[in-house]
């Protein structure tokens, strides 16, 4: 399936603002259980996205985008918004940057075959410049995943069990 330029860029708008609008409410979520080293992760992350998502919209110039519904996305789920299973208030940083790196490598996927799908070289050439950025960031959490310590408990030992 093919994208034009404007919905290509629509959709990497979106895809962007998706990720920062989850990145904040999981941040959010690990304030409230007290779990500011994850929040901090996760802050961090917002920023990243929104700084992308600026990017792109200054691409876009005088382009008119078209207005999507939540139904004409071409995608099931937005690449960066990886679901809640494995989410716990217990999580350490560790784990919220494995989340965010197969964000990362999802939206990289992503681009790549976006890119290598479409017929518009623009497309193609933006699809493969996005996925290259995608590519980076996966890189820059795979060097703070190696710096940050990796936890020895598992989150099966909760102190605190729901009832």
């Amino acid at each position: 399936m093919s994208y034009t330029l404007p919905e290509f860029l629509a959709h990497a708008i979106a895809l962007e603002q998706e990720a920062a609008d989850r990145y904040l409410e999981l941040a959010d979520m690990m304030e409230a259980q007290q779990n500011n080293a994850v929040a901090a992760v996760f802050r961090d992350m917002v920023r990243y996205s929104e700084m992308h998502r600026d990017e792109i919209r200054a691409r876009v110039g005088a382009t008119e985008l078209p207005k999507l519904k939540s139904w004409q996305y071409r995608w099931r789920t937005p690449p960066e918004v990886g679901g809640e299973e494995g989410f716990d208030y217990l999580m350490e940083p560790y784990h919220a940057l494995r989340y965010a790196r197969g964000n990362e490598l999802r939206a990289m996927e992503y681009y790549r075959d976006v890119g290598a799908a479409s017929s518009d070289a623009e497309v193609k050439r933006l699809g493969a410049e996005f996925a290259e950025e995608e590519t980076g960031h996966v890189a820059a959490l795979d060097e703070w995943l190696a710096r940050t310590p990796r936890p020895s408990a598992t989150w099966d030992a909760d102190p605190d069990p729901l009832p």
